[in-house]
């Protein structure tokens, strides 16, 4: 049964007659009557009878009216509660980050007064694997190179959070320390460290072995960059580090390749529904303002 056919049966109970229901709905009488006939073929008894030259309600298309009350009233209850959760502010908000994003703004994020509960995950995935999480997280910290595809369209929102760049690390002691910027040809023959196959840094050590016309000698595969950055520092070979989300340490320093410049974009997916949320965008509105400030 369609709803607005059976509010139509209930302005007829109502106002008495077809002329009525049609100017109080902006609509004819005819298609009053044609709407009331789609909703006859839904019962198995008369909903209408004729009374001279009057439509009025049977027993059972009183009845009918009357449940209709009830559907309308449970709807609009049903309405009213997802604008309540929809307008709630304290409604708890579940954050997910890769590794370096998580070590980056969640402290912040959940030291930040006046902030709805945040719930937080990390989920260090392969670049194509982030946009499934937003389906378990209302917000999902993203990264992907500079010069990978853009995020999926339509099913997804993407909201930009930073463009960080990422310099090549090596212990404070390397030969190539004390240049203040690097070429593909000085880092081609090192050995170096690397994510896992699928990440998104990945892509950069490929560009390097391509533009330098030789494989890069992979000795290590790291996704922790605290870790990579202790293997760095311990002689272990080079690795591509963060500029804003790495936290290298004193033993090891970072160089930019100036013939091949590097970096990721840091955004923040989401489905487009959960924006609806007061509480999501309040969350949302605190990592743009964090990732904002100096890191």
């Amino acid at each position: 049964m369609d709803l607005h056919h059976l509010r139509l049966l209930r302005e007829l109970g109502d106002r008495g007659s077809l002329a009525a229901v049609a100017r109080a709905m902006h609509i004819t009488p005819s298609a009053v009557s044609q709407q009331l006939r789609s909703l006859q073929r839904s019962a198995r008894v008369p909903l209408t009878e004729r009374r001279g030259r009057r439509l009025v309600l049977t027993g059972a298309g009183r009845a009918l009216a009357a449940a209709a009350i009830e559907v309308s009233t449970a709807l609009d209850r049903a309405g009213r509660a997802v604008d309540a959760y929809l307008d709630d502010p304290a409604a708890p908000v579940t954050v997910a980050a890769f590794h370096s994003a998580g070590l980056t703004w969640f402290g912040p994020l959940l030291g930040r007064p006046g902030l709805p509960p945040v719930r937080c995950s990390d989920e260090d995935v392969a670049q194509a694997h982030f946009p499934a999480l937003v389906a378990d997280y209302d917000l999902v910290l993203a990264h992907r190179l500079a010069y990978s595809p853009p995020w999926p369209a339509g099913r997804l929102t993407v909201v930009p959070l930073v463009h960080e760049p990422l310099s090549v690390a090596m212990p404070a002691g390397h030969r190539l320390a004390a240049k203040a910027a690097l070429t593909v040809a000085d880092v081609a023959g090192e050995a170096w460290l690397c994510v896992h196959e699928g990440f998104p840094l990945e892509g950069v050590l490929t560009a390097i072995a391509a533009a330098a016309g030789r494989p890069l000698e992979i000795v290590h595969r790291v996704n922790d960059f605290t870790v990579a950055a202790a293997i760095v520092a311990a002689g272990g070979g080079l690795a591509l580090l963060p500029g804003y989300t790495s936290r290298p340490g004193p033993g090891v320093v970072l160089r930019p390749l100036a013939d091949l410049p590097a970096g990721r974009h840091i955004d923040v997916l989401a489905r487009p529904e959960s924006l609806h949320r007061a509480a999501v965008r309040t969350v949302l509105d605190a990592l743009r303002e964090i990732a904002g400030s100096p890191v």
